[in-house]
């Protein structure tokens, strides 16, 4: 057939279009970073420009070490911040949803709320919640960047709601997990073996999506003053802007690559229900 469920199929030509115009937003900013961040000192008396590798050079410099340090620190503090964050998603919020959807099925739309409300919020009226609760939080763990883990998990709770809701509508769970009890599985052959591998997809974009917030994620951690990557992309912009530039399109780069792999997911779910 020719027309998809809900009318026609847009054109190629529509789709190239639509296609190509996205392709500009993406691409126009990161072509200009990698431009900047390939110039060699300021244009000539002629206006000529000299570009080249030598501030990408510059990074792996060992007389520039000392410079660097705090966003190399800063860039390991963030994943060290991704992997907890994660691990909260997966321990706390994915169980959580998968016990809502088997057996309280009436607190789906109270857990939604709860889990989009942070969105609702400005992240600096955030923080101001937040400072109380870390004096006493820097008291028990330490000021330690990997505690920012407990708050940005607050901020990625929309984000990590929704590709796992999404999937969870587009299964039974509830008959599949009847069906595994009938034939004497145990919940937790149940939870692992047959409602997990059924929402990998949601999981999947879940998780790459927490990790491009809180790669991204910066008023928080400045406002608690830890060292973060983008707090120390901010700093070490104000003495070298060309290695910040560098720092930020490779952040850039991530996060568009995690966004393709998400939109690849879901095309192969789309083609595995069609077949």
């Amino acid at each position: 057939m020719s027309a998809s469920r809900y009318g026609a199929e847009p054109s190629r030509v529509t789709r190239t279009v639509i296609l190509s115009i996205v392709g500009a937003v993406f691409l126009i900013p990161l072509l200009a970073l990698l431009q900047f961040s390939l110039r060699i000192g300021q244009p000539d008396a002629s206006g000529v420009q000299t570009f080249g590798t030598q501030h990408y050079l510059d990074i792996f410099n060992p007389a520039f070490e000392s410079t660097y340090d705090p966003l190399f620190t800063g860039l390991g503090n963030s994943l060290v911040i991704c992997a907890i964050t994660v691990l909260i998603v997966l321990v706390l919020l994915l169980p959580t949803m998968i016990l809502v959807e088997l057996k309280f099925p009436r607190y789906r739309r109270i857990l939604e709320f709860v889990c989009i409300i942070p969105i609702t919020i400005p992240a600096v009226v955030l923080v101001v919640g937040f400072i109380p609760i870390y004096s006493v939080v820097a008291q028990v763990f330490g000021s330690t960047p990997w505690t920012l883990a407990f708050a940005i998990g607050v901020i990625v709770l929309p984000y990590a709601y929704r590709p796992i809701a999404a999937n969870l509508a587009g299964v039974d769970v509830v008959t599949l997990s009847e069906a595994a009890r009938s034939l004497g599985a145990s919940w937790t052959d149940v939870i692992t073996r047959v409602i997990v591998p059924n929402l990998r997809r949601g999981i999947l974009s879940s998780v790459f999506i927490t990790i491009a917030v809180v790669l991204g994620e910066y008023t928080i951690a400045s406002f608690l003053s830890q060292n973060t990557f983008q707090t120390a992309l901010a700093l070490i912009q104000q003495t070298d802007p060309y290695v910040a530039a560098i720092f930020a399109l490779f952040a850039l780069l991530v996060a568009f690559a995690l966004l393709v792999l998400i939109g690849r997911l879901g095309s192969v779910g789309r083609k595995r229900r069609s077949s």
